[in-house]
C-alpha cells in the first residue's frame, strides 16, 4: 500500500462519511411530519418506547442523533426520563440496521440474480434517479427522495472505495500484527470506542470496520470487542449535548451511557470467559461483512434483553448519580438539540406559544376588570405576565430565526412564518394590557370617574374585546377554524362600536357631562381595545391563511369580508348581541 492508496482511503472514508450524513438528514425532512406523531406515542408504555426509538433510528441512521433528541425531549418536558429510558433502548438496536445494508456489499456469487442485490450493481441507478429527482423536480419531497437515494449512493461508494483501499493491507505484516493485538478484549474495547467516539456515528464505525474486514486480518476475536465497544463511544454525542441541561436531560444522557457500559462489561466478561473455558474455532475465523452486521445486532440484542428487566432500576440508578437541583423553573423553554428534528422543534414552539397566548389573553382580561375595580395585586399580576410575554417573544423570535435558517421543509417553514407572526400579535395585546393598567391608574390617582352611561357603553365593548380573546385564543390553541372565521365579523362589530362610543363621548364633554382629562383617557381606552381586537383578527386570520396553506393575510381577510355569507350572518348576530343603550 502506497501513499496514493492512503489518499484513496481518506477519499473514501469521506464519501462515506458524507453520504450517511446528507442521507440521514433528508430522511429525517422526509419523515418529519410522522416522528412528531410518533412522540404522541412515548407515553403508551414500555413497548411503544422500544418501538419508537427502534423506528426513529432506523429512519435517520443514527442512534446518537436519536439519543440527542430524546435529551433535548426530556430537558423542554416533552418526554419523562422513565419515558427516554426505553427509547434510548430501542434506539441501540435500531441502529444496527446500518450495518446490515452496508454488508450488501459483501455479496460474492456467480448468480445474476444474486449479484443484482450488491450494491456496486444497483447504486448507479440509485444516484441517476436520485440527481433526476434533485435537479429537475420541483416539489420539496421529490428533492428529499433524491438526496436519500444520492445519500445512500455516496455513502455504498465511499464503502466501496475504501475496501478497495485497504485491500491490499492483508499482505502487510505490520498490518497482521495491529489486529492481532486487538484480540486482546480490552484494546479492542477502547479501540473501537476511541473511534466511535472521534467520528460521533456508531454505524460509520462498524462499517469502517466493516471495509477493513476485506483485507481478511479482521478476526472475530478482534470485531467482537471493537463493536462492544463501539456502543460506549457513541455515548460521547449525547454526552455532549447534556451540557447546560435541566437535571432529566443529563439524567436521559446518563442512562445511555450507563446501559452501554453495563452492557457491554456484562457480555464482555461472558465473551472473555466462554473463550477461556471454550475453544471457540470461530474467533480465528476471518470476519466478513456479513458476520460483523450479526455480531453487531446480537450485541445490542442481548444487551435489551440484559437490561430491559432492570430499567427501573436503571432509572433509580441515573436519578441517584445526577441528583436533584433546588431551583424554580417560572418558564417553559426550547432547547436547540431538538434542531435535530426540525418539525419536534415547531411542536414545541407551538407549546411555548400557546403558553404565551394564555398569558396574554389572561393579562388583557385582568387589566379591562382593573378599569372597574382596581387592585394592588391586580396590577402586579397584569405587569407580570407582560414581562414573561415579553420573555416569550424574545426567545421564541430567536428560536424560530435559528430554526428557519436552517434547511428544513416547506411546510416547516410555512409554519415557522406564521409563528413569527402571532408571536407579535400575542405581545402587543399584553402590551395594551399594560396601557389599559396605566389609564385605570391615571384615573385613581386624579380621582376621575366615568359617568354611569359611559361606564354602561365600556362594559359592553370589554364583552365583545373578551369575547374575541377567546375566540382567537381557541382558534390557536385549539386549531378551531370555526372560530378563526367568527372573529373577523366581531373584530368589524368593534370597530364601530368603538367609533359610535367616541362620538357619543364628544357629545358628553359638550353638554358638560364628562371632564376634559376623562375624555383624553377615555380615547385611550377605546383605541387600545379596537386595537386588541385588530391583532386578534391577525391571529384569526393567520390561522385560516395556514390551512390554505397561504401567507396572504390582508387578501383573504378582504375576500372574506367582502364575498362570504357566513361573514355577513355572524356580523349581524354580534351586532344585535353588543349593542349600546
Amino acid at each position: 500500500m502506497d501513499i496514493f492508496n492512503g489518499l484513496t482511503l481518506i477519499g473514501g472514508l469521506s464519501l462515506f462519511l458524507f453520504g450517511m450524513n446528507i442521507m440521514g438528514q433528508a430522511l429525517e425532512r422526509r419523515a418529519g411530519g410522522k416522528l412528531r406523531s410518533l412522540l404522541g406515542r412515548f407515553t403508551t408504555g414500555k413497548a411503544a418506547g422500544l418501538l419508537t426509538g427502534l423506528v426513529v433510528t432506523a429512519v435517520i441512521q443514527s442512534s446518537s442523533a436519536t439519543t440527542v433528541m430524546v435529551v433535548g425531549f426530556v430537558n423542554s418536558g416533552l418526554m419523562t426520563l422513565r419515558q427516554a429510558v426505553n427509547v434510548i433502548m430501542g434506539a441501540n438496536v435500531g441502529t444496527t440496521v446500518t450495518a446490515w445494508i452496508l454488508s450488501l456489499a459483501g455479496i460474492d456469487s456467480g448468480s445474476w440474480y444474486i449479484r443484482l442485490l450488491k450494491p456496486s450493481s444497483f447504486t448507479p441507478i440509485l444516484a441517476f434517479g436520485g440527481i433526476i429527482l434533485y435537479m429537475f423536480c420541483r416539489g420539496e419531497k421529490k428533492r428529499d427522495t433524491g438526496l436519500i437515494l444520492l445519500g445512500f449512493a455516496t455513502l455504498m461508494f465511499g464503502m466501496e472505495t475504501m475496501s478497495g483501499a485497504v485491500s491490499g493491507l492483508g499482505e502487510l505484516p505490520a498490518f497482521q500484527k495491529f489486529f492481532i493485538m486487538f484480540r486482546n478484549p480490552i484494546l479492542g474495547v477502547l479501540a473501537g470506542a476511541v473511534l466511535t467516539a472521534l467520528i460521533q456515528s456508531s454505524s460509520a464505525s462498524v462499517g469502517i470496520l466493516q471495509a477493513l474486514a476485506v483485507t481478511g486480518q479482521v478476526s472475530y476475536g478482534a470485531a467482537i470487542p471493537i463493536i462492544m465497544g463501539q456502543n460506549i463511544g457513541t455515548c460521547l454525542t449525547a454526552m455532549l449535548s447534556s451540557v447546560g441541561a435541566n437535571k432529566n436531560a443529563k439524567r436521559a444522557a446518563m442512562v445511555h451511557l450507563s446501559f452501554n457500559c453495563i452492557g457491554t462489561a456484562v457480555w464482555l466478561t461472558a465473551f472473555c470467559i466462554a473463550r477461556g473455558i471454550f475453544h471457540l474455532y470461530f474467533l480465528d475465523e476471518p470476519a466478513s461483512l456479513l458476520g460483523i452486521a450479526a455480531a453487531h445486532s446480537v450485541f445490542n440484542i442481548l444487551c435489551l434483553l440484559l437490561m430491559l428487566p432492570l430499567s427501573g432500576a436503571l432509572e433509580k440508578l441515573v436519578t441517584s448519580m445526577v441528583p436533584e437541583e433546588k431551583q424554580t423553573e417560572e418558564y417553559m423553554e426550547l432547547d436547540e438539540r431538538l434542531f435535530a428534528a426540525p418539525s419536534i422543534a415547531l411542536e414545541r414552539c407551538h407549546r411555548v406559544t400557546g403558553s404565551m397566548a394564555e398569558l396574554s389573553v389572561a393579562s388583557l382580561k385582568e387589566a379591562m376588570e382593573a378599569l372597574g375595580a382596581l387592585t394592588p395585586e391586580l396590577a402586579d399580576s397584569i405587569r407580570l405576565k407582560e414581562e414573561k410575554t415579553d420573555y416569550y417573544e424574545d426567545i421564541l423570535s430567536t428560536y424560530l430565526v435559528k430554526l428557519s435558517a436552517l434547511r428544513i421543509s416547506a411546510a416547516d417553514s410555512t409554519e415557522a412564518a406564521k409563528l413569527l407572526k402571532i408571536i407579535g400579535d400575542f405581545e402587543r395585546i399584553s402590551d395594551h394590557a399594560v396601557n389599559l393598567l396605566r389609564a385605570a391608574e391615571e384615573m385613581a390617582d386624579k380621582d376621575r370617574k366615568f359617568t354611569d352611561t359611559a361606564r354602561g357603553e365600556l362594559q359592553v365593548l370589554c364583552r365583545a374585546v373578551g369575547e374575541i380573546l377567546e375566540l382567537s385564543a381557541r382558534a390557536f390553541l385549539e386549531q378551531d377554524l370555526e372560530a378563526a372565521a367568527a372573529v373577523e365579523p366581531l373584530e368589524q362589530v368593534i370597530d364601530r362600536l368603538k367609533e359610535e362610543m367616541r362620538t357619543r363621548h364628544i357629545r358628553r364633554m359638550q353638554q358638560g357631562g364628562c371632564s376634559i382629562t376623562a375624555g383624553f383617557v377615555w380615547s385611550d381606552l377605546l383605541t387600545d381595545l379596537e386595537r386588541t381586537a385588530d391583532h386578534c383578527s391577525n391571529i384569526a386570520g393567520c390561522m385560516l391563511d395556514m390551512a390554505q396553506q397561504s401567507l396572504s393575510l390582508h387578501e383573504h381577510l378582504r375576500e372574506f369580508r367582502d364575498g362570504s355569507e357566513s361573514f355577513r350572518r355572524k356580523f349581524q348576530e354580534f351586532r344585535e348581541k353588543y349593542v349600546l343603550e
